[in-house]
This record gives C-alpha cells, sequence and structure tokens, in this order.
C-alpha cells in the first residue's frame, strides 16, 4: 500500500481547489462582458438615465417614472435570466428581444 504524507494530500486538494477556481472565475469575467450583454446592459443603464432626467425635468410624474423603471427592471431580469440559461451569453434572438422591448420603453420616455 501506497503512503502519501497528508501534507502532501491538503497541498495537492488545495491546488486542485484553486485550479476550478481559476477556470470559474476566468468564465464568469467573459459572461459578465459578452459583448451583446454589454449592448443590452449599457442601454438599460442609459434609459434608466433618461428617465431620471426627464423625472427631474418634471416631463413625467413619479408614477410613470416608476412604471417605466419597472418595465426596465423586468427586461433586466430576463437578460440575466436568458443569461443563465445559456451559459452566460444571450443569442442574437434574445438580444433582438430584449431590444424591441427597450424601445418601447424608449418611446414611452420620449426625446
Amino acid at each position: 500500500m501506497l503512503r502519501v504524507p497528508r501534507l502532501s494530500v491538503v497541498i495537492l486538494l488545495a491546488i486542485l481547489l484553486l485550479s476550478f477556481t481559476g477556470v470559474s472565475m476566468a468564465e464568469n469575467q467573459w459572461q459578465k462582458n459578452h459583448p451583446r450583454r454589454t449592448q443590452v446592459n449599457k442601454r438599460l443603464n442609459n434609459q434608466n438615465k433618461r428617465i431620471n432626467k426627464k423625472l427631474k425635468q418634471g416631463k413625467i410624474t413619479p408614477k410613470q417614472a416608476n412604471k417605466l423603471k419597472k418595465e426596465d427592471s423586468q427586461i433586466r431580469r430576463d437578460e440575466r435570466h436568458m443569461a443563465k440559461q445559456n451559459g452566460g451569453h444571450i443569442t442574437k434572438e434574445e438580444q433582438k428581444a430584449l431590444n424591441q422591448r427597450e424601445n418601447s420603453v424608449s418611446h414611452q420616455i420620449g426625446k
């Protein structure tokens, strides 16, 4: 029977754990920065700023602003759900669908 010192086993297990963590962190970084997700989320952030600006200018009511923000929040939740289902990214078709929904909110915000 082969005897392996305990310290060697602990070191080996630590190395294996760190290697899996490194892969997971690399995948998460790729997922977070995927171009289609970035485009959708950048647009959602921009729309949130537009909503706040219109509210501050008095061009929309707080009730209207809340409704628009809820719609954008639902789009963001859907984007995250889609990404979770697709290994951290969204497909071109999903991006198109999300952008169409964002277009609707954008029209409600106005120029």
